[in-house]
């Protein structure tokens, strides 16, 4: 039986190369591959799935919300703002993502606005962890330029044990719905490929720990991508030395048809523990 979100990818996908995101190894590639051309419409871009949001979410739905902060509005999200001071260390990431509205026949999703968030170095994330309630870094919010982009300068996630390298967003209809922290249109999560990973876990020692979790996992195994990654999958370029690049187009389906992961509730904590769930172990 095909799953709810296999249908939804396959139907928003209908003629897409996607094969090669289908490979738990995932290579890396260069950013350029993505299907959506940069302005305009495109029939080629699958439906992104609803996601759990998992417990730490900062957005007002499990304790804190950033997303009513000043500041939250930024494109660097490696320090902490307002009356936190801090910076999360690690190998350096810019992430673009390219929003395609599904509800305008794939046109740019110009003026949307993208709240994303993912543990640091040490696979804790800010405000909840211990060592770290007192950060807010690696949580953001932009708005789409005329082409449906927003890019965020950051720092590599690591791989805590139970899940495979991930990132959390969700996509708002405007600024104004964001920074009210309520009713996202898309709650979901992207993928990171596995070479990528494993370049830069082996890079910074920083990441030591992730190189045995990730040895534990694989997106076949993940509670949140083990249903199907198609549409979630990253591409990467860069090196470890420099920068790495991970990119990613997203449909975004109108919020009364978007499919929700048969993997957790779409916008609310996982309440799974330990490797069943969304919850990082504390820091040793």
């Amino acid at each position: 039986m095909v799953s709810r979100r296999r249908a939804l990818f396959f139907l928003g996908a209908a003629g897409a190369a996607t094969v090669a995101a289908g490979c738990a190894s995932a290579t890396t590639t260069d950013v350029g591959s993505t299907t959506a051309t940069a302005s305009g419409a495109t029939n080629s871009t699958a439906a992104a799935p609803q996601e759990t949001a998992g417990p730490y979410p900062g957005d007002g739905s499990n304790g804190p919300n950033v997303l009513i902060e000043s500041g939250v509005v930024r494109s660097d999200i490696t320090t902490s703002f307002g009356s936190y001071s801090g910076t999360a260390q690690g190998v350096p990431m810019t992430l673009q993502l390219t929003l395609r509205d599904l509800a305008k026949d794939g046109a740019a999703g110009a003026g949307m606005a993208v709240y994303v968030w993912h543990c640091d170095r040490a696979g804790t994330y800010s405000l909840y962890s211990e060592g770290v309630t007192d950060q807010n870094y690696l949580r953001g919010v932009q708005v789409a330029d005329s082409a449906g982009t927003v890019t965020f300068t950051s720092i590599f996630p690591a791989c805590y044990a139970g899940r495979w390298p991930h990132i959390h967003f969700e996509v708002y209809d405007s600024l104004q719905t964001a920074v009210a922290g309520e009713n996202a249109r898309l709650t979901s999560q992207i993928a990171i490929p596995q070479d990528a990973c494993t370049q830069v876990f082996a890079y910074d020692p920083g990441y030591q720990q992730s190189i045995s979790n990730l040895s534990r996992v694989t997106l076949a195994s993940d509670n949140v991508f083990g249903d199907g990654w198609e549409a979630e999958l990253a591409t990467v370029s860069g090196t470890p030395a420099t920068r790495m690049t991970v990119a990613l187009t997203i449909g975004v389906a109108e919020e009364s048809t978007d499919t929700q992961s048969g993997n957790g509730s779409a916008g609310q904590p996982d309440p799974g523990s330990g490797p069943a769930g969304d919850r990082p172990p504390a820091p040793r």
